[in-house]
């Protein structure tokens, strides 16, 4: 039986997000979701080390149809990543300088009835911190109880040049992932 994939889960932008960092030569990714029950709100920031954008590039990656991609002549990650905050009642921005990487921010009210679900994000994060071991990811989860922190530069130097994709690490991230993740609810 083929499983369906719902592309309007999160944590898919977030992968399409940081896969344009590690395009634009991030060598260090921050992912942080932050949850505020009491004022209803899910913010999600990627924060990246790599190219960064102009100002008129930052005013045009949010439409479709600009990408400073040569193989194809549309840009939707960013752009979908938008309207999926928008129609849940949030926000969107992105900061960003030449040379000095870029911030991309959604902001999401957790009630909405168009919120799209967090998710796999345990299996993104895991896709992203094993398929790209000479990057290194920061990924951190504030909620009203506390905070979580997973560092790959933490885990490497803890794990004495053992690679992240080896078996026995690659079960370790995911328990850890998964009960940090299982603290958040269902989102």
């Amino acid at each position: 039986m083929q499983q369906v994939v719902d592309v309007d889960e999160l944590s898919l932008h977030i992968l399409d997000i940081a896969e344009n960092a590690l395009a634009a030569g991030a060598k260090v990714i921050e992912i942080v979701l932050t949850l505020s029950r009491p004022v209803g709100r899910l913010i999600i920031d990627i924060i990246d080390d790599g190219r960064g954008m102009d100002a008129e590039t930052q005013n045009r990656v949010t439409d479709p149809f600009y990408t400073t991609r040569t193989t194809r002549r549309v840009g939707l990650g960013l752009a979908l990543f938008k309207q999926a905050a928008e129609a849940a009642g949030g926000s969107f921005r992105i900061q960003s300088n030449p040379g000095r990487g870029a911030r991309v921010t959604a902001e999401f009210e957790l009630g909405h009835w168009d919120r799209a679900p967090l998710g796999n994000m345990a299996g993104t994060l895991l896709t992203l911190m094993v398929g790209r071991s000479d990057v290194d990811f920061i990924y951190r989860q504030v909620v009203p109880e506390g905070e979580f922190v997973l560092d790959t530069r933490m885990v490497k130097e803890e794990l004495g040049g053992v690679p992240l994709a080896d078996p026995d690490v690659i079960l370790f991230l995911k328990e850890n992932l998964s009960a940090a993740l299982a603290e958040l609810g269902p989102i």
